[in-house]
């Protein structure tokens, strides 16, 4: 990602490019510094990273924007605005496939309410190369395809992709998709497809299928409504197969090496080293309740207080449903703070910075609408109220 190094200089300069720095933020105990920027109508972090010989300016992760232009331009507009020395860089490049539409790319918080453009609708998480996911939208015209991927990359290349076949049924999410799945009306989807994803095997709590993802699974799809699992990982096949039969009632179908009409290279590479792939279907067979994702996430009666800085917990909250983890605090001039922290299901956790201020704020964007970050969010608010 986006990143140069440069000679050292007074940081302090930075706040006088206040039509794109928000302000400049100092980590307690440490030399790293943030810088929030607002370039275009993105609010995002940059990172500067102190070394004995020179000073890293990057993205941050939490708040980057999916246009990794946006960030170049940003760091390339500070290196030259205030003459600093680059001693190297990755952000000259050019993209050579242009720029990219962002027609159908769609944050999760779109979800919240949205008007889906077609009656039927279905998700592919984790699309990879998008080549699944583009031959179902051209064979299927009068249905909407949802693909969720995490790798910004594959995301980029399908935005690209949808352009060049001149496709109006495809939205990109990049996002987690247990996260996205929360946020779908109940009933609405045809199918969901989980095709090849990574096995695990070493940390399987991070994988996609799992009691909960099956839950919500089942209330998103509608009567007969499909997820399809496609899997070469025989331990997932086998790890899968035994999370869907300890559902209390359900509808498993099961294939072995079932030839599809179209292949990724690299389902292509496993047939030709003769590995065997697996399906594994659930079928959606009852009428879920609907759900109501609206939640507050303001911060009520939050303000600055310089007490928080010693009275911040420094070991992870544990509760029933979800926890709390305060990574830093940095201090901001003109009576701020700008604080870490990590909360949620314990599966599928939030990563945000909180802006306390006169009016306190999640910076960049506020948490998915889930019961389980709403429940942490009111937990969040104790412990800032002092």
């Amino acid at each position: 990602m986006p990143h140069i190094k440069v000679e050292k200089f007074d940081t302090q300069l930075i706040e006088t490019l206040d039509d794109i720095v928000v302000f400049r933020a100092i980590v307690l105990n440490s030399d790293d510094e943030l810088f929030a920027i607002n370039y275009k109508n993105e609010e995002f972090l940059l990172h500067l990273k102190k070394t004995d010989n020179n000073y890293m300016i990057k993205y941050d992760k939490i708040t980057r924007p999916l246009k990794v232009e946006l960030l170049k331009e940003a760091i390339s507009q500070i290196a030259t605005r205030l003459n600093l020395k680059i001693l190297s860089s990755n952000i000259q490049n050019k993209n050579p496939k242009g720029s990219i539409s962002s027609k159908y790319l769609k944050k999760i918080k779109d979800f919240e309410s949205i008007n889906f453009s077609k009656k039927r609708v279905s998700i592919e998480v984790g699309f990879g190369s998008g080549k699944h996911i583009l031959y179902q939208a051209n064979q299927n015209r009068d249905k909407l395809y949802i693909g969720i991927e995490i790798h910004t990359p594959s995301a980029q290349q399908l935005l690209n992709q949808i352009d060049i076949q001149q496709l109006d049924n495809i939205w990109v999410v990049n996002y987690d998709a247990r996260l996205l799945l929360e946020m779908i009306p109940s009933n609405i989807l045809d199918e969901i497809f989980v095709h090849f994803p990574i096995p695990w095997d070493k940390k399987p709590h991070r994988r996609v299928i799992s009691k909960s993802f099956l839950d919500e699974s089942i209330r998103v799809l509608k009567v007969d409504g499909k997820l399809e699992l496609r899997t070469d990982s025989n331990k997932y096949f086998w790890y899968s197969l035994d999370t869907f039969l300890s559902y209390p009632k359900i509808m498993v179908n099961i294939k072995k090496n079932e030839d599809l009409p179209v292949i990724s290279k690299y389902e292509a590479r496993w047939r030709r080293q003769e590995k065997d792939i697996y399906d594994v279907s659930v079928i959606s067979q009852a009428i879920s309740d609907d759900r109501d994702n609206i939640y507050d996430f303001s911060f009520k009666d939050i303000s600055f207080n310089s007490e928080l800085i010693n009275t911040l917990p420094k070991e992870t909250i544990i509760e029933d449903q979800f926890f709390i983890h305060f990574e830093r605090t940095y201090t901001i001039k003109d009576n701020m703070l700008l604080v870490k922290c990590a909360f949620g299901s314990f599966d599928r956790p939030e990563h945000k910075y909180i802006l306390i201020a006169k009016e306190s704020r999640y910076l960049s964007s506020t948490p998915v609408s889930t019961l389980t970050n709403y429940k942490a969010h009111q937990k969040l608010q104790e412990y800032l109220d002092v």
